[in-house]
C-alpha cells in the first residue's frame, strides 16, 4: 500500500489522499488538480492556485445542489454539498492564516455542510459544549440501538476539523456498534481557533473533561461507558485525557504522537514532512505564539513522557509503518509506557494490510475498523 502522490511534494498529495479517503471522487479531483501541476513545484507559493482551483469545482457543485433542490431532491442535493463543503476545508486548510479568500471560504464550507445535513436527513447534530472561555462546537452521531449507549470524544489532530472527522467514517463505523461519537473542535482547531481564537490547550483534560460533562447530560449515554480517541495530534491529547480525566474508561490513538515537542526540533532540522503549507506560520497561530522562541516555550508540555503511567484503563496505540511525518518509533515508547494499563495492545499497520501512511492517508479502511472493534470490546458495544 502507498499514497497516491499525484504532485510532486507530500503536503500537496497528503491534501489529495484526505479529500479522497473523506468522500471525494477522483474525476473532480483530477479536474481540480490537473491545472496546478506546475504550481506544484512552486510548494507553499503555490497554495493560492491550490484553493483557486478546488473552490472552482465546489462553486459547481453548489450549483448543482442547488438545481437539485429545487427540484424537491434534497437527498441528491446533499450529497452535492458533502463534496462541495470537504472541497472547500481542504483548499482553505492548505492557506496561511489571514491570507485572501480564506475566512470566507471556511464560512462557505461551514454552510454547505450544515445544509447538507439538513437536506440529507443525516444521523449527526451540531453542538455547543461550554468551555472556561467560550464553547467547543462538535458534532455528535449516536449509536444505534435502544436504552443507554456507550459513547467516544474524538479529538482533532494539528491541522484538522470536526467535520473531516465525521468523514474519517469512525463516527459510522462505532454507531453500527451501537456507540455514539462525539467530534470535537477542541481549542486550537477548527471553528474554535478560527471563529472564537482559542489557542491549543495542551492539557487536553481541561477540555475533554467538559465534553465527559456533556455526554453525561445524554439521556442516550451511558456515563459508566465512555472513551476518547484522537487522529494524528489527537495522539498527544487523547492520551493526555484518558491519563488525568478518570471517568475515561477506554482509550485508543489514531497514530501516536507521544513527544510532538521533540517533533519540533526535528522539524528545524529539517528531518521529516510537514502536514501544512507555512508550517511554521500555523503552528505559532494555532498556539498563539508571537515567534519560535514563544511557540517551543508554549509546546513544551507537549510530551507524554511521564504521564501514560496514570492511565489505568484498556487502552490502543496505532501507527503506521511508513509514517513520513511521525516516527513510529513513538508507538512503541507509548505502549512500552502503558505500565498500569490492565489491557495494552499496539498495532501498526503495514503493508500486509495497508494504512502504513500518517493515519492511514493510503487507506483509513483499516484504522478505522481496528478502532471501532477495539471500543466494541471495550465499552460493550458490538461487533457483529
Amino acid at each position: 500500500m502507498a499514497l497516491f502522490e499525484y504532485f510532486p511534494n507530500y503536503i500537496w498529495n497528503l491534501s489529495v489522499a484526505m479529500a479522497l479517503e473523506s468522500g471525494g471522487k477522483i474525476g473532480e479531483i483530477v479536474d481540480m488538480c490537473e491545472p496546478i501541476r506546475e504550481a506544484a513545484e512552486r510548494g507553499d507559493a503555490g497554495a493560492p492556485d491550490f484553493m483557486r482551483q478546488w473552490v472552482r469545482v465546489a462553486d459547481n457543485l453548489l450549483e448543482l445542489a442547488a438545481e437539485d433542490e429545487e427540484r424537491g431532491r434534497g437527498f441528491s442535493a446533499s450529497d452535492k454539498l458533502e463534496r462541495a463543503s470537504l472541497y472547500l476545508l481542504v483548499a482553505e486548510r492548505m492557506q496561511q492564516q489571514g491570507s485572501s479568500g480564506r475566512e470566507e471560504t471556511y464560512a462557505k464550507a461551514l454552510a454547505s455542510f450544515e445544509r447538507s445535513t439538513r437536506l440529507g436527513l443525516l444521523g449527526r447534530e451540531r453542538v455547543e459544549i461550554p468551555l472556561e472561555k467560550g464553547t467547543m462546537p462538535a458534532l455528535f452521531t449516536r449509536g444505534m440501538g435502544e436504552g443507554a449507549r456507550p459513547a467516544v470524544v474524538y479529538c482533532n489532530g494539528l491541522d484538522s476539523c470536526k467535520e473531516l472527522l465525521y468523514w474519517s467514517r469512525l463516527p459510522e463505523a462505532l454507531a453500527r456498534r451501537g456507540i455514539s461519537t462525539l467530534c470535537v473542535d477542541q481549542p486550537g482547531t477548527g471553528e474554535a481557533i478560527r471563529l472564537q481564537g482559542q489557542p491549543v490547550d495542551p492539557h487536553s483534560e481541561s477540555w475533554a473533561s467538559k465534553a465527559v460533562d456533556w455526554l453525561e447530560a445524554q439521556p442516550e449515554v451511558d456515563p459508566a461507558r465512555i472513551g476518547m480517541t484522537g487522529i494524528s495530534l489527537g495522539g498527544h491529547f487523547a492520551p493526555r485525557a484518558v491519563a488525568y480525566e478518570p471517568r475515561f474508561v477506554s482509550g485508543a490513538v489514531w497514530g501516536a504522537n507521544h513527544n510532538w515537542r521533540e517533533v519540533q526540533d526535528k522539524r528545524i532540522r529539517r528531518e521529516g514532512e510537514n502536514p501544512v503549507p507555512h508550517y511554521w506560520a500555523h503552528v505559532f497561530w494555532t498556539f498563539g505564539a508571537s515567534d519560535m522562541e514563544d511557540f517551543l516555550a508554549k509546546s513544551q508540555d507537549m510530551n507524554l513522557n511521564g504521564h501514560m503511567d496514570r492511565i489505568r484503563v484498556p487502552f490502543l496505540v496505532t501507527h503506521g509503518a511508513s509514517d513520513r511525518q511521525i516516527s513510529v518509533d513513538y508507538a512503541h515508547q507509548a505502549y512500552e509506557q502503558l505500565v498500569n494499563s490492565p489491557r495494552r495492545e499496539l498495532k501498526i499497520f503495514t503493508t500486509h494490510e495497508g494504512g502504513v501512511e500518517h493515519v492511514g492517508a493510503d487507506n483509513m479502511s483499516y484504522g478505522r475498523d481496528y478502532i471501532a472493534d477495539w471500543f466494541a470490546d471495550t465499552l460493550g458495544g458490538r461487533t457483529q
